[in-house]
Order: structure tokens, then sequence, then C-alpha cells
């Protein structure tokens, strides 16, 4: 009703009034052909009566009309204003075709029911960074070479520990993740620093791309504390191996605890759970700059092919991994700010190693581990250690057959965090590592025997730029069954770091 009598203008209306009023007044005067004059002043009187009080029936409307009107006529082109302000027409007006006021006022409500809760279309939620490690090893002295069957000084952590090894790139990563909504989230994260072997006589080529991480976050309660991860992501187990490899300290994770998940990754599905109290302490740790493992949840289980990363499943069988860690606050025994976090993991998997003569081994072996962490923050003194058993595929240099075999092993490691200096923060640190068992990455499971101290330095002058130093004391076993004995030696490694 309003929109109609905002169309019509009180003229009209008057106009309109009068041609009613005039029907009686035609009526009367078949029935008296000669009215008085006081009737027609009285008729007249009465019709000017009813046509003020419409003009200022009218006012109102419109007044009340351009009130509610106002902000849909700014978001939709102001339409009945448009009307308003058109001329009445000369002759008799055609019939004028007025919507429910209600329509009006539909399409800015389908506009904000389109748009994200908070405003944001989910491509403007999601952020790029990454970071970029460059290296330089050198085998001080030591059995950098050695004659065929014999063990070489070499690391699986990374292949380019060799004899007429200098610069390379170890990872050069760049991760795209976000929140699409409440629910869900994604991360994609490939490496674009991974070396290609048997290329011409053999020749590594480096420089290539590989999907480290592609996986989605599902959260079903709408918060973050509960969520269930689906693709290809890191194996929870072993703090150490969560722990992105721009946080860690030493440079390559320990023998003893990667081998249970070399490349750290595997295709799967995992829920994790992390309660409030855990996420404050951890977002705290984090805010203080705490080099955290990530929050992969306080407990997690999972459960992925079993073969490895980036490797085809074969024969059917599932690995199943557990996780749990906790922090805990030390101000109680005074030690303020402090944090102590404890854990373990337990792994039940089979596993088809890739065997020398081609192809897979047609036998599956038990790849089962359990393992225990520790780790004291540094504040400014911290100390972390790790150690698991199990039993894995190895192979028999009597039998020359891979068999299953008992495996343990991790590390103690000792840090301190100086937040100040004329060179800027940085972390002194020592590790000692041993492990005793197969490597079940490697062709055949060769086993491995290392040992090893390594003393290092983290320096940031700026806050995108990390420098680390090492020197080491190793004695190895090389990954490889046709050599036999330990490799000793002395190493020397730099690695620059920087993020964007």
């Amino acid at each position: 009703m309003s929109i109609v009598m905002g169309v019509l203008s009180p003229n009209i209306l008057a106009a309109a009034l009068v041609a009613g009023a005039a029907a009686p007044a035609d009526a009367q005067s078949v029935l008296s052909a000669e009215p008085t004059q006081a009737d027609q002043a009285q008729t007249i009187a009465d019709l000017q009566r009813q046509i003020d009080e419409l003009k200022a029936m009218v006012k109102d409307l419109q007044a009340a009309q351009s009130a509610s009107a106002a902000p849909s006529a700014l978001q939709a082109g102001a339409p009945s204003a448009l009307a308003q302000q058109a001329p009445p027409p000369a002759t008799t007006p055609a019939p004028v075709v007025v919507q429910p006021p209600q329509i009006a006022s539909q399409a800015p409500v389908q506009q904000a029911s389109a748009a994200p809760r908070n405003g944001t279309p989910w491509y403007d939620r999601l952020s790029l960074r990454g970071y970029t490690q460059m290296r330089m090893n050198q085998i001080v002295s030591g059995d950098a070479t050695a004659p065929a069957g014999v063990s070489r000084l070499r690391t699986i952590g990374d292949g380019d520990v060799r004899d007429d090894g200098t610069f390379s790139l170890r990872r050069v990563r760049l991760v795209l993740q976000g929140d699409v909504n409440d629910y869900l989230s994604l991360y994609f994260q490939p490496d674009f620093a991974v070396g290609v072997s048997n290329q011409s006589a053999g020749e590594r080529r480096e420089g290539f791309a590989q999907l480290r991480d592609m996986y989605a976050d599902v959260f079903p309660t709408g918060d973050k504390s509960f969520r269930i991860r689906l693709g290809q992501s890191k194996v929870p187990y072993g703090w150490e191996n969560m722990q992105s490899s721009s946080n860690r300290l030493a440079l390559d994770r320990t023998d003893g605890i990667n081998s249970a998940a070399p490349g750290e990754r595997d295709l799967g599905v995992i829920a994790y759970y992390t309660p409030a109290k855990v996420q404050k302490i951890w977002g705290r740790l984090s805010a203080d700059g705490q080099k955290l493992f990530g929050n992969y949840g306080a407990f997690g289980v999972g459960v992925f092919n079993g073969q490895g990363l980036n490797r085809t499943e074969t024969g059917g069988n599932v690995m199943t991994v557990g996780l749990a860690t906790w922090p805990f606050e030390l101000d109680g025994l005074g030690l303020d700010g402090q944090v102590l976090e404890l854990g373990g993991s337990i792994m039940r998997n089979r596993i088809s190693p890739e065997l020398r003569s081609g192809g897979l081994s047609p036998v599956s072996y038990k790849d089962n581990r359990v393992g225990l962490h520790a780790i004291l923050y540094p504040q400014p003194i911290g100390l972390q250690a790790e150690w698991n058993w199990g039993t894995g595929p190895e192979f028999n240099p009597v039998t020359r057959q891979i068999e299953e075999r008992p495996l343990r092993g991790g590390y103690v490691q000792a840090m301190a965090r100086v937040r100040q200096s004329p060179l800027g923060p940085f972390y002194p640190f020592a590790r000692w590592q041993y492990y005793r068992g197969g490597f079940k990455a490697a062709i055949n499971a060769p086993r491995l025997e290392t040992e090893e101290l390594e003393l290092g330095l983290e320096f940031l002058p700026t806050p995108a730029l990390e420098l680390t130093f090492t020197y080491g004391w190793a004695s190895r076993r090389e990954a490889d069954e046709r050599r036999f004995g330990q490799a000793e030696g002395e190493l020397l490694r730099v690695q620059a770091q920087w993020n964007y």
C-alpha cells in the first residue's frame, strides 16, 4: 500500500475524489433540477475537507516510505525513488503493477547468504609461504671414499654428504594453506629440491618437484580442537619426525627415529584431538618463539598405506599409528615459564621392501615399533630425548635374505637459547644419536649401525634468515647391503635458511 501511495501524487488522488463525487451530484440533478446555492457550497466544502485530509495522509505515508526504503534504495539502485520522480501521464494512467514489498528486499538477503560468515571469500583466506635451505657439506677427515664392499661415510638424511659434494639445495618448499570455511581447511606443500637418480650412466639430477603434503582437515564440530585429516601428511610417530625441518635445530633427523617413517609422510586418514588447555600452552610457547613440533594434536590415531612416501601401495595391508603428547607447566616447582612435554608413539605395519633384483618383495615383514619422548623447552636451558624399540625388515648377509629382526635407537639433545646478542638470537646445541636396525626405505632393507656426536650453533641475524653451523664425529655403516664395516670421520656442515 505504501508503494502505491508513493507512486500516486496528491493531485491525482484529489482529481479521483472529485470525479467520484461528481456522480452523486449528477444523480441529485436528475431528482432536483434546481439545487440551491447553499447545497452546492456545502458539497464543495466537504470535498475540500476530504482532499486536505487525504493530502495529509499521503504526506505521512511518503515520509514513512522514504525512511524505510533508504537502505534498500542505496543497495538496489532505489527503483521506487525513480518511480516517484516520473511525471504523471497527461491522459488516463495505465494500470500500475506493483511488486509485493518483500521482493524488493530479497536480493540483498541472497547476497549476504552467499558470502562466508565473516564476509571474506574462501580464496582470500588462503596464504602462501615457504622456505629454502642451502647447504654446504664437507667431510673434513675419515672415510670419504672406500673400495667396493667397504662402507663410506654417508648419511640417510642428506644424500649430498659425499666425497665430492659441496653446495646443495636441501629443501625448496612452498606451502598453500587456509580455511575454506568453518568446517574445512586445506594444506598443500610441494618440494622443488628433490634429486632423481638413474639418469645418464647413473647420474643424479637435482631440482625436481615432488609432492610432500596434500591434505584436508575436516572439523565436524566447527572448532579446531578435533579434526579429521584426509590425504598425504605426516605419520604421527615420533616427536622429531613431526617437527618441521624449518624449526629443527639439527640439520637432519636421527636414524633411530626417522627410520620408522622415512620421508615422514604417507597417504591415509588421521583423527587429531587437542584439548583447549594444551592448545593454550602451545600457543604461549609459539608466541614466545619456541621451536614446537607443530599442532598435530595432543592425541592422534591414523591408518595409512604403509609403503612410505609417494610409493604405490601393495599387498593390501594398512599401517596403524598412534601418538600422545602432553605439556606440563612447571611454575608450581619454581621453574616459571618452563614446560616439560612427555609422550609416546606406537606403530603396527607390514611392509614389502624393494629388492636388488627388481620390484618389491613378495613377502611382507613386520614393521612394529613403540617410542617415548621428552622435551624440556629451552628457557634458557633445555633437553630433548627420544628412544624407540621394535621389529622390522633387515637384510641378513649370512643367509642373503631379508628377515624380521629387532631394532632400537634414539637420541639425546641439550640446547640453550640466548635471546639477545650482537649477532641476534642464537641456539647452541649438542646431540648424540644411536641406532641399530634395518632401514626399510633402502633396497634390500640394509642394516644401519649409527653412532654420532654433533655440536651446533644456530643464529638468526634477522627473523627471515637462519644460519646453522655443525661439526660432528660419526661412526656409520653405509645404507647398502653390499658394503660392510663402519665408516668413521668428521663432518663440517653449514646451512642458510631463508623464510618467506
